[in-house]
């Protein structure tokens, strides 16, 4: 008898993975390892770029000397920037989707809600950014109300002190709690509903549900979400660049921070062509940026894992 012929499908789900490692490999590992080449390779002579054997000058100059306080005023303006955004965005995303999923409630017209809630998102960055600059910029409404009521001078509310850090951080929140809150309103969801009924009939309250159930089984989700708002944060760019371009300038401790500069703004800031282009620097910056992403990703990886106890 003739031994019937099987497919292999597993074959197909590997020719699907073809075209993401390909794309991965073009557009991601390549620019990342030629970024790591440039940091140590490319330094600045007299205006014009030369390549040489460099070694680990770029970063000896620019980071880890006194030349380094500028990316060092980045990196805590960019980290500070998102946590001030985060910690508002997760309680409130938390609060909404445990609303709009509590069983006892049943709020009416709830998927309207969650797509207002969602539509920041959807409106583009610089959309957003410009939006914002027009309401708070010297003649703009917001402005002339504050200017009205005697709480800022005629330099506006732009140029006073860490205003604009603060107003970025409120965009970045107000843009992304909707994306946030579905996301975990879809991880609440995935819950087995047995486990609220059985929490129902011994009495249990919303309150203690929440904190005994849905927290513990939505641990995943919410190292998901961290994780993933780290990484996007720490890469910031669009609406700070957008809305006040680094400024204002505060001096604090005898040094002058750009209050709104954040790491890949000052990346760009000597990729660009000009008198301050300088790649050994842009790609010094770079790869201090991949190594703390890559560390506090690792850091709340770790932090957020679940705990297995280890048996004899």
């Amino acid at each position: 008898m003739k031994k019937k012929k099987t497919v292999e499908y597993g074959k197909y789900g590997l020719m699907f993975l073809v075209p993401f490692f390909l794309v991965f490999l073009i557009f991601q590992l390549y620019p990342l390892l030629y970024t790591f080449y440039n940091s140590l390779i490319y330094s600045a002579k007299n205006g014009r770029y030369v390549t040489e054997s460099f070694g680990f000058q770029n970063f000896t100059e620019y980071i880890f000397t006194s030349g380094g306080s500028e990316f060092w005023n980045a990196l805590f303006v960019t980290i500070f920037m998102w946590i001030l955004n985060f910690i508002p965005q997760i309680l409130l995303s938390l609060l909404l989707a445990a609303w709009f999923t509590d069983i006892k409630i049943k709020l009416k017209g709830s998927g309207a809600f969650k797509v207002i809630m969602y539509m920041p998102n959807i409106i583009t960055a610089a959309t957003i950014a410009v939006l914002f600059y027009s309401m708070f910029e010297v003649q703009g409404p917001i402005t002339t109300l504050l200017r009205d009521w005697g709480l800022v001078g005629q330099g506006g509310v732009l140029n006073s002190g860490w205003t604009s850090f603060f107003i970025i951080a409120f965009i970045q929140f107000w843009m992304w709690y909707g994306n946030t809150m579905i996301v975990l309103c879809a991880g609440i969801l995935g819950i087995n509903p047995s486990l609220y009924e059985a929490a129902s009939v011994d009495g249990a309250s919303s309150r203690q549900q929440f904190f005994k159930i849905t927290l513990p089984l939505l641990k995943p989700i919410l190292q998901y979400t961290l994780v993933t708002s780290a990484i996007g944060g720490l890469q910031m760019y669009d609406i700070p660049q957008l809305f006040n371009d680094g400024g204002p300038i505060v001096v604090q401790g005898g040094n002058s921070i750009n209050s709104t500069t954040t790491v890949v703004m000052l990346i760009k800031k000597y990729v660009d062509a000009g008198a301050t282009q300088d790649y050994g620097k842009a790609a010094a910056y770079s790869v201090m940026l991949f190594i703390f992403t890559l560390i506090i990703s690792l850091l709340f990886y770790r932090l957020t894992a679940e705990k297995t106890k280890k048996g004899r």
